[in-house]
């Protein structure tokens, strides 16, 4: 029988992927801050109103917040915005391809970050899994943006690969934050845990985004705000995935989780060939084989 993190993991893949293609709409609408804190501002709600229902029609009692819950929520929603801004920052330089494929480096970073900060520890097939789904996703990075291994290798010292390392880093740390988040919880079912911990971290996230787009983008809020149609639905999608992979985290090593959630990439090179009838290469085909490769074996580990 699969395990249950694994399809839950499929799912918020799914949906992240959905979100992402409903982001692309809101460009050139808001800027790449305002249509960044989209995906915060119309999912609290629906966080909020998940949590409320599982407390009042399932009757799932309140977990009792505690000082390392907080401090892990905060710090996981701090660094997923971080990820975000430094990834933007990385586009605004000319070379950007090689960088933004070190910041896929991110499921080695959570598998490091896990056993430094939770001590979760992977096994050895789980190890073999997630360097055959690495290197899957390198050759699809290679393959997509049009360089080549030489310049990977060669690219090592450059400012734009310490971005992008920083960037993968950023994000496969709120990754273990929001697992630490929902473990810090000692009562409570699996659901209601990462239901709470999702809806503390996007009311935290909401806040301080927010903030800054008062105080540096004045007129975003604004905007937001009359982009509604486009960006709620953004934000449903956004909720989706996001608690799906909070509920994920909690049953299993995120390690685990984002490793089988490159599923995403599959999606995205199923859209390409069937929707928008994009060509393909062979070095495509094999980076997708591999991942497809690393999955399978995760899912025989678990």
């Amino acid at each position: 029988m699969i395990a249950l993190w694994i399809p839950i993991t499929v799912f918020a893949a799914f949906m992240q992927n959905l979100r992402s293609g409903l982001q692309k709409h809101l460009k050139g609408r808001l800027s790449t801050g305002g249509a960044s804190y989209v995906r915060f501002f119309y999912a609290c709600p629906f966080a909020l109103a998940y949590l409320a229902a599982m407390h009042m029609l399932a009757g799932y009692p309140l977990p009792a917040a505690n000082a390392k819950f907080l401090v892990y929520c905060l710090l996981g929603g701090v660094c997923q915005i971080l990820f975000t801004f430094f990834l933007v920052h990385l586009f605004s330089f000319r070379n950007f391809a090689v960088g933004t494929t070190y910041s896929k480096t991110e499921v080695i970073q959570v598998a490091v970050l896990g056993f430094v900060l939770l001590g979760d520890t992977i096994s050895a097939a789980g190890v073999v899994a997630i360097l055959v789904g690495m290197i899957g996703i390198l050759a699809l990075s290679v393959a997509n943006r049009g360089i080549t291994w030489k310049a990977l290798v060669a690219g090592l010292g450059e400012k734009t690969t310490m971005i992008g390392l920083l960037c993968g880093t950023c994000l496969g740390a709120s990754v273990v934050f929001y697992r630490g988040a929902a473990l810090a919880l000692p009562h409570g079912v699996v659901e209601m845990r990462a239901a709470f911990a999702l809806a503390v971290s996007l009311v935290m996230q909401t806040i301080l985004m927010g903030a800054y787009l008062v105080l540096r983008e004045p007129g975003q809020m604004g905007a937001i705000l009359r982009h509604w149609p486009p960006a709620l639905m953004v934000g449903i999608a956004g909720f989706l995935a996001s608690i799906g992979w909070f509920t994920a985290f909690t049953l299993e090593n995120a390690a685990y989780v984002r490793a089988v959630g490159q599923i995403e990439l599959v999606f995205t090179f199923i859209a390409s060939v069937f929707v928008f009838k994009e060509r393909t290469t062979r070095l495509e085909l094999a980076g997708i084989a591999l991942i497809l490769l690393a999955i399978l074996l995760l899912i025989l580990a678990a």
